[in-house]
């Protein structure tokens, strides 16, 4: 018979029958696919790392070379500073009324967060396009330049501290991705010292070309990598602790000259708050505002400390006959007044904080421009602005009619009873009752400038802000608060209202659209100060809404319908929602 069995060709010596023959592998195996792209992000987690460590040493060494220059050049203050001047006003009063005096510490750690991202970018990038990402973070240089150059108090060493700083940065970038750079190659593999018999040839394999060899895994240098990036890091972080330090320092002389001073006593001292002007409600602000309390409203990223033994003030300007030059010494050795002035300011909402009331000392302004000869417009003076110039580079713009109308405008050297704080404008700044702050309440002052309203545009008028701007007539709630959840009864509702330098005449309060009721007044210091008023109410359970409205001596009443600040101050009843229980 014949054998129709499939037959088993024969295999070599040395085989066995239970050996498959491998397969060609036409794709990678999962295991080695995921190591692959494991692989991938931690590079580009590395990546990430290379660009982080130069951005960091770049604000540090520039932190630093600021030091030498002055605490301004800083390239987070130059760029915050240009943010600012470039900010559109709603954006700024949006600021403002979110943030409040928190809006700048907000506007530099955007800053910081900003650079992270833009120096992670860049270290991705870096390991594919080495020189072009590691020329990019020269970008940060340039922007801290044109910052610099930007800013209105700007000075020729101020570009210094962002190009030193991006110079570190790239070279940081550089050394760290070129040793990422550095692969290593594999450790050899030892000969085998009992090699088996040379397998035989496959003919299944010669059947087609042969299947590409995988990549053998190779390695950086991790050790360097480390020690370089820790390195960079520590380095980074005394640099820009050691900045600070020395930054902190260059205010050590002015706090010196403000410790040192004397105030003498006023020529024209103010009257003793009146009795029953603090009328002393629970939740209500007091009379006089602490000056830790006392709100502040600028664009001073850091706040400018002046030595007072150096300080001087500079009067000059149209219709100037003789220019002045005045010390601080100077200052304190004139007749000083003594006045109680409630400031506002222009980006204060319909109820809200930015108003405080404070004992001020300083020289009559009036009597320093008509000892420099300048006359009013409505005397025949050519000039009708009076424009105040900061050590900051800010600028301020008064009418000059309205400072020598007989108003207790002022140099002023002290508030509440001491210096001014630096916060507040030590040595000095200007007050002029009546008028919002940003025309008329310029701090660290060093020069006064006589022009026209025609002829120049001072910072806030020339981002769409009124050049003249009086003080509107306004009332605020402050008990009880928003939300709040009194117990049904007797319930003082109290606030404050102010009409500076017209005084208040009436407050009004009304529930729920119902009729208005008249408020108790606190005594009245001065036309140029708000006051308190308080209002029994007996309240029943459930929702309701409480509306307060205020009446100058001029007989105007506030408006009902709210109007923001733009261009010339907020206008409305403030209202508050609460709910008796």
């Amino acid at each position: 018979m014949t054998d129709n069995r499939r037959r088993e060709p024969a295999r070599p010596a040395g085989t066995t029958s239970d050996v498959r023959e491998p397969l060609p592998r036409l794709l990678p195996s999962r295991s080695r696919t995921g190591a692959g792209a494991g692989r991938r992000s931690g590079r580009l987690v590395l990546g990430a790392v290379c660009g982080l460590s130069a951005g960091a040493a770049a604000l540090g060494v520039a932190e630093l070379a600021a030091s030498a220059v002055r605490p301004q050049a800083s390239p987070v203050v130059t760029v915050g500073g240009a943010v600012i001047d470039r900010t559109p006003p709603a954006l700024k009063d949006f600021a403002v009324r979110h943030f409040g005096t928190n809006d700048k510490p907000v506007l530099e750690s955007g800053i910081v967060v900003m650079l992270a991202l833009f120096a992670l970018t860049l270290g991705v990038a870096a390991l594919r396009f080495r020189r072009s990402a590691s020329a990019a973070v020269l970008v940060f240089g340039v922007v801290g330049v044109l910052a610099a150059r930007s800013r209105p108090d700007r000075h020729g060493l101020d570009v210094l501290p962002p190009v030193v700083g991006a110079a570190v940065g790239t070279a940081v970038l550089w050394m760290l991705v070129g040793i990422l750079a550095l692969r290593g190659a594999p450790p050899a593999s030892p000969p085998d010292p009992n090699p088996g018999p040379a397998p035989a040839a496959d003919p299944a394999a010669d059947a087609g070309p042969p299947s590409p060899p995988l990549p053998e895994p190779r390695s950086f240098d991790r050790r360097r990598f480390v020690l370089a990036a820790t390195a960079t890091a520590t380095a980074s972080a005394g640099a820009g602790l050691l900045g600070r330090t020395l930054n902190s320092r260059h205010g050590a002389a002015a706090a010196a000259s403000r410790a040192a001073v004397v105030l003498p006593r006023p020529a024209s001292p103010a009257r003793a708050v009146p009795a029953g002007a603090d009328l002393r409600v629970p939740g209500l602000s007091p009379f006089l505002t602490p000056n830790p309390a006392f709100y502040r409203v600028d664009t001073a990223l850091v706040v400018p400390k002046v030595d007072a033994t150096t300080w001087r003030l500079r009067l000059h300007g149209l219709g100037v006959r003789q220019e002045l030059s005045l010390s601080y010494a100077d200052l304190l050795r004139r007749d000083l007044i003594e006045r109680d002035i409630t400031l506002t300011c222009v980006s204060n909402e319909v109820g809200g904080p930015y108003v405080g009331n404070a004992r001020w000392i300083g020289v009559r302004l009036a009597d320093l421009l008509r000892e420099a000869g300048v006359q009013p417009p409505s005397r025949g003076g050519p000039s009708d602005q009076l424009v105040a110039r900061s050590v900051d580079g800010m600028t301020i713009g008064s009418p000059v009619e309205t400072v020598m109308d007989g108003r207790d405008a002022m140099l002023a050297v002290g508030m509440n009873g001491e210096p001014l704080p630096f916060a507040h404008g030590f040595p000095v700044r200007v007050l002029v009752p009546g008028l919002y702050g940003y025309v008329s309440a310029c701090k660290w002052l060093q020069e006064l400038e006589l022009t026209t309203f025609d002829a120049y545009d001072a910072y806030w008028v020339r981002r769409r802000w009124s050049r003249r701007a009086p003080i509107k007539t306004e009332s605020r709630i402050d008990t009880p608060k928003p939300f709040a959840t009194p117990k049904a009864g007797s319930v003082p509702v109290a606030g404050v209202a102010w009409a500076q330098h017209h005084g208040v005449d009436r407050v009004e309060v009304r529930v729920d659209g119902g009729a208005w009721h008249t408020a108790r007044l606190g005594a009245q210091d001065s036309a140029d100060t708000w006051r308190q008023w308080v209002w029994p109410w007996q309240a029943t359970p459930g929702e309701h809404t409480l509306e307060v409205r205020a009446t100058d001596r001029e007989g105007r009443t506030q408006p009902e319908y709210r109007v923001g600040t733009l261009p010339d101050g907020a206008t409305g009843w403030h209202s508050v929602v609460v709910t008796v229980t």
